[in-house]
């Protein structure tokens, strides 16, 4: 029972319960008040004026024509005037706005009158002292009397039954969604891929579903890649720590410089490796954005590489220097590699909105349906798992998170003349 008060769609219901039931409350005082209180105040004293008005003019009319305006007063306006004891020595029967009624009574007259019952009559009396007489007159509550109006009572309860309705409807369609949303999060934490969330219903909510989709399928794909490194991890380590243990109990037996240089050669591949996986680790958060040239840097990265570059115009930049630079330096290591002899072309295309870094190589390319794919941890299309053929299969999917985390977008494409173009777009 605590679980179920302490949700949501609980509290929120009964929020709204309590705010449409205050509402209605209030409104019932109101229209008492400024309403029906009025109408029966002055419903009350138009039936007193009536009763006062009709005994004086029974008092001054002739003996003989009395009982013919007591029928006519009965018929016409169901009062009756007698001056017979009619044995009314009960409490008139409680009836709506009877002390209204009373009141009324009271002030024409000018003394405290009570009503009084006869038992086994629905009639109550009151007793008049007009000209001499006791007159005794006699009507009935439920002709006179102020009746609650039950059709606009019935309106108010039964609005506030729909809008509670209403209300609790879209409560529902609100937390349901959220309460949907709660389980696959912790799906997701626990590992799991949940399935989507519809994306209907409100525009914020399909949106926040959307969202939630897209945030499930990339925690997906880090645990994927979480453990697709571990797996790389002791594979492409297993071949270089062989060969290096193999080369270490051969020079037991006979030392030899040959075999040292092997040996730290598998140590360099070793720590080329390590180096490959801590930088695809370290690529799931944004650097710090600084204000550069890009031209500039791009004159060093070509320096480096050996690369033939004109040279570019200005072109500056606010974004996260070290993630550019590793980016471009490894799409010019790729181009590189797989460009054959062929000299890798660098070009900067800087306009208001973007600037874009371009390096075209004159190699195989790759299949159109595999353009995507290289973007993978550990894929290569040289399959012969060799670091000088094929390299570590990290280069593409370094470049690819490091880009997604900085907000920015690396394209690959085969050239129309052949070979590979690699670009990089930074918003500006």
């Amino acid at each position: 029972m605590k679980h179920i008060t302490r949700s949501l769609f609980a509290r929120t219901a009964l929020t709204l319960a309590l705010a449409f039931i205050v509402f209605q409350a209030a409104a019932f005082w109101v229209v008492t008040r400024t309403l029906i209180v009025p109408v029966a105040e002055r419903s009350a004293d138009d039936l007193a004026g009536l009763i006062v008005l009709s005994a004086q003019t029974w008092v001054e009319l002739p003996p003989e024509t009395r009982a013919a305006f007591e029928r006519e007063l009965a018929r016409r306006h169901g009062l009756r005037l007698t001056t017979i004891d009619v044995g009314a020595t009960a409490d008139a029967p409680r009836f709506a706005f009877r002390k209204q009624i009373e009141a009324a009574l009271s002030r024409r007259v000018g003394d405290a009158v009570e009503l009084r019952g006869v038992p086994e009559s629905a009639a109550v009396w009151l007793d008049i002292p007009v000209g001499g007489h006791a007159l005794r007159v006699g009507f009935f509550p439920d002709r006179y009397a102020v009746k609650l109006p039950l059709a606009a009572i019935a309106v108010v309860v039964l609005g506030t039954l729909l809008s509670l309705l209403t209300a609790l409807f879209l409560v529902r369609r609100l937390t349901v969604p959220l309460a949907r949303a709660a389980q696959a999060a912790s799906q997701v934490g626990a590992g799991e891929l949940p399935d989507p969330l519809p994306e209907t219903g409100p525009a914020e909510l399909a949106e926040l579903a959307r969202r939630f989709n897209i945030m499930a399928a990339e925690v997906r794909e880090l645990l994927d890649n979480r453990t697709t490194l571990l797996a790389g991890i002791s594979h492409d380590l297993r071949t270089p720590m062989t060969r290096l243990q193999l080369n270490l109990e051969m020079l037991r037996d006979a030392p030899s410089p040959a075999r040292i240089d092997r040996a730290v050669a598998d140590l360099a591949d070793m720590n080329k490796l390590i180096t490959g996986y801590l930088e695809l680790a370290r690529t799931t958060k944004p650097e710090m954005k600084v204000r550069f040239d890009l031209a500039m840097l791009l004159d060093e990265l070509a320096a480096d590489a050996g690369l033939p570059w004109p040279g570019s115009a200005q072109c500056e930049i606010e974004a996260g220097r070290l993630a550019v630079r590793q980016i471009v330096a490894n799409l010019i290591q790729n181009a590189q590699r797989y460009g054959g002899d062929m000299p890798v072309e660098l070009a900067l295309e800087c306009t208001d909105s973007q600037a874009r870094v371009v390096v075209r190589d004159a190699g195989e390319g790759i299949p159109d349906d595999q353009l995507e794919k290289v973007f993978r941890p550990f894929y290569r299309l040289e399959t012969s798992r060799s670091q000088e053929t094929g390299g570590t299969g990290l280069g593409l999917a370094i470049v690819r998170q490091l880009a997604e985390a900085n907000g920015w977008k690396v394209t690959l494409r085969n050239r129309a003349t052949g070979g590979l173009e690699a670009a990089l777009e930074i918003r500006r």
